[in-house]
C-alpha cells in the first residue's frame, strides 16, 4: 500500500491499539507482566504504529483538495489553533485528570481552562485536527487528522468512565462541576470563566507562535499569522 490506504491502516492500528491497551487489556496485561513491562509494551506499540502512520503519510500522494482554501478558512484555523494552544498549556495546572492529581477531583473548583472543559488537553488535540482539516483537505490529511480527533474525543469519554470507576466519589463530583463539551458548564452556570493565568495565556501564545512558525522550515509554507507576515 503506497497511497492513502496506508495512512488509514496505520492510523487505524494506532488508534485501536491505544484504546485496547488503555482500557480493556490494561489490567489483564499488568497482572500478567507487571507495570514496568506493560509500560514498555504500551510505548513500543505506540511508537511502532505511529511511526508506520507517519511513514505512510509521507509516502502517500498529495490528492486534489476537497474544497478551496482562502484567507477566511486560514483565519478560522489560526484562531482555533490559538485557543487549542491555550487549552493545552492550561491543562498542566491543577488538573485532576493528570497522574498523581486524582485527589483534586473531590474538592477542586474548576478554574481557568478547566472551567471551559474538564478535558482541555484532549480538546486541544481535537481542535488541532479540525484546524488542519480546514486548511489542508486532502485525503491523507483527512485520515490522519480525523484519527487524532477520534482518539482525543473518544479517549476523553473513556477516561471519564475509567476515572469514575477508580474514584466513584471524587470523579463524579468533578463531572458535576465541569463539562465534557467546551463552555457548557459555563453556560449552565456550573462554572465561571476566570483565572486563566499567565501559564495558559502567555504559554499558549508562545507555543502557538512557535508551532505555526515551524511550518515554514518543516513544511515549506507559512501557517498562522506568519501567512500574512512572511
Amino acid at each position: 500500500m503506497n497511497g492513502a490506504e496506508g495512512v488509514l491502516a496505520g492510523a487505524t492500528a494506532f488508534v485501536a491499539t491505544h484504546f485496547l491497551l488503555s482500557h480493556p487489556l490494561r489490567q489483564p496485561l499488568i497482572k500478567l507482566v507487571g507495570d514496568t513491562a506493560f509500560s514498555a509494551l504500551y510505548s513500543a506499540v505506540a511508537l511502532v504504529t505511529l511511526g508506520a502512520t507517519i511513514w505512510a503519510y509521507r509516502a502517500a500522494p498529495v490528492t486534489p483538495p476537497l474544497w478551496g482554501v482562502g484567507d477566511g478558512l486560514w483565519a478560522v484555523s489560526t484562531a482555533v489553533m490559538l485557543l487549542a494552544s491555550i487549552l493545552l498549556m492550561g491543562s498542566f495546572i491543577r488538573n485532576p485528570a493528570l497522574p498523581g492529581a486524582a485527589a483534586l477531583a473531590a474538592t477542586a473548583q474548576p478554574h481557568g481552562v478547566l472551567a471551559i472543559t474538564r478535558h482541555p488537553m484532549m480538546w486541544s488535540f481535537a481542535m488541532w485536527g479540525a484546524s488542519h482539516i480546514l486548511i489542508y483537505p486532502i485525503a491523507k490529511n483527512l485520515i490522519l487528522s480525523g484519527a487524532i480527533i477520534l482518539l482525543a474525543l473518544v479517549g476523553a469519554a473513556l477516561q471519564d468512565r475509567k476515572k469514575a470507576a477508580l474514584d466513584p466519589d471524587g470523579w463524579p463530583a468533578w463531572e458535576r462541576r465541569t463539562s465534557y463539551l467546551p463552555f457548557v458548564a459555563i453556560l449552565q452556570r456550573r462554572a465561571t470563566l476566570s483565572g486563566l493565568g499567565a501559564h495558559a495565556l502567555l504559554g499558549g501564545i508562545l507555543i502557538w507562535l512557535a508551532a505555526t512558525w515551524a511550518h515554514i522550515p518543516l513544511a515549506g509554507w507559512p501557517a498562522g499569522i506568519w501567512r500574512w507576515l512572511s
